[in-house]
């Protein structure tokens, strides 16, 4: 069961080479199971029972199953997100090198470890605006080829280099087209050609570097999965398995959300940061012929599960992880914490989803950073900038975070689908701040 679910992560993160491409798997995985697609500019008919999704720029994702009793409802949302740290092509990608060398221009996106994405294939993928006729037309493309790679200095000519390198993103990591042979715009004729259009009708890119390297289940016992992008596509599709898998819940409205651009602070009009989630749930609110108050009253009564990865212990370097509240591959959903509220979660959203993962008898860690060190943000507290309901920050751990190929746990994947297709499950009646009752639907 725990290699089974693994695969799964695996072969979606396999398919899901950008955002888009990642949100245009969700779409189809939804599609499939009979959820009707929305568009944001269109009118909406909703109906109780129903099970519906949107998307917003290609990259981010709302889907929610819509319960039949709602005289007294609120709203169970998981959220997580489709990017990662990589390498975007800049819009004048050719640089001209000596000797006829032929370099793509690029900038960081988010914080990665730079070092990982040296001496290793790379490719291309995204989305191309494309114009047909009058129209400019959103296309996804892949290059499944080994198109790239960013050469490191040998030691020889850097005989320092073991002893720290600061890398500089516009000299050291841009990655080598050709060596010669590309002429001048042969990078656009390859995506035109690729496309099946041409260059003329090519207005608009946003294209990333990807890992090629296939994931990997792994060790002697195989207790491991390796992969690019499993911060945070592994919580992205567990959580949408759990949606996809639960029977439904007949007193609330269940929504998942996955949103773009947290790596980069989530603030776009697509990023946890935005109205998206806002949009939706007020348009379900009014599609379901209820009034403002009655949102209000709905949303305070809500639960989140903000579901972004957490920080195992490293094996060489124990030292960077707090002495007790520390995590662990295999040993189950982590739970995290912070005083200065980078994570959401307090006794009352701990005990509540501590609660769920009791009921669906599945292992939890508790997470907090060194007191002498600052962590990273996640997707709980800036949605509830927007949409403010009771949240817990959950993760599953993981070595090497923002690593171009990342490692985990071959057994937390099937945890978290189990905990929270429970949460799905599970009517949360909240009455108030001081009293959460877990109820059967």
């Amino acid at each position: 069961m725990y290699k089974e679910t693994a695969k799964q992560v695996l072969d979606f993160i396999q398919k899901s080479p950008s955002c888009f491409h990642a949100v245009a798997e969700m779409a189809a995985m939804l599609k499939n199971a009979g959820y009707e697609e929305l568009r944001e500019c269109e009118s909406w008919e909703l109906k109780r029972g129903g099970k519906y999704f949107t998307t917003r720029n290609g990259s981010s994702l709302i889907a929610f199953a819509i319960g039949n009793d709602l005289d007294d409802y609120h709203f169970q949302v998981t959220s997580s997100h489709s990017d990662s740290p990589t390498f975007k092509v800049k819009e004048v990608a050719e640089l001209k090198g000596k000797g006829g060398y032929v370099q793509l221009n690029t900038e960081g996106y988010g914080g990665m470890l730079c070092a990982t994405w040296m001496d290793r294939p790379l490719s291309i993928a995204g989305r191309v605006l494309v114009k047909e006729g009058n129209t400019f037309v959103s296309k996804l493309l892949s290059f499944d080829k080994d198109l790239v790679l960013i050469p490191n200095v040998a030691i020889h000519m850097n005989r320092d280099v073991n002893n720290g390198m600061k890398y500089n993103n516009q000299v050291d990591l841009l990655p080598l087209f050709s060596a010669g042979e590309c002429a001048e715009n042969d990078y656009y004729e390859l995506i035109a050609d690729a496309l099946g259009t041409t260059r003329e009708n090519i207005f608009g890119c946003d294209l990333y570097l990807y890992n090629r390297m296939a994931p990997s289940i792994w060790g002697a016992k195989e207790e491991f999965i390796s992969s690019p992008k499993l911060d945070d596509l592994q919580c992205a599709i567990t959580s949408l398995k759990a949606l996809l898998e639960s029977k439904g819940n007949t007193h609330a409205v269940n929504v998942f959300a996955c949103f773009d651009n947290e790596e980069v602070g989530s603030g776009t009009k697509q990023g946890a940061c935005s109205t998206f989630l806002y949009d939706v749930l007020q348009r379900i609110n009014d599609n379901m012929g209820f009034t403002k108050e009655d949102y209000y009253r709905a949303v305070a009564k809500s639960f989140m599960v903000s579901c972004d990865n957490a920080h195992a212990v490293h094996p060489n370097h124990p030292e960077k992880t707090d002495a007790t509240n520390c995590t662990y591959m295999n040993k189950g959903i982590v739970v995290k914490f912070s005083a200065n509220q980078k994570y959401t979660t307090d006794a009352i959203s701990s005990a509540v989803f501590g609660g769920i993962c009791e009921k669906a008898e599945v292992p939890v860690q508790y997470f907090a950073n060194r007191s002498d060190a600052a962590g990273g943000s996640t997707l709980g507290n800036l949605s509830s900038q927007k949409v403010s309901m009771h949240t817990v920050d959950i993760g599953l751990p993981q070595l090497a975070m923002h690593s171009s190929y990342e490692t985990a746990g071959i057994k937390d994947s099937y945890y978290m689908v189990k905990a929270l297709t429970t949460f799905y499950n599970t009517n949360l009646h909240i009455t108030d701040s001081e009293s959460i009752e877990v109820l059967e639907n």
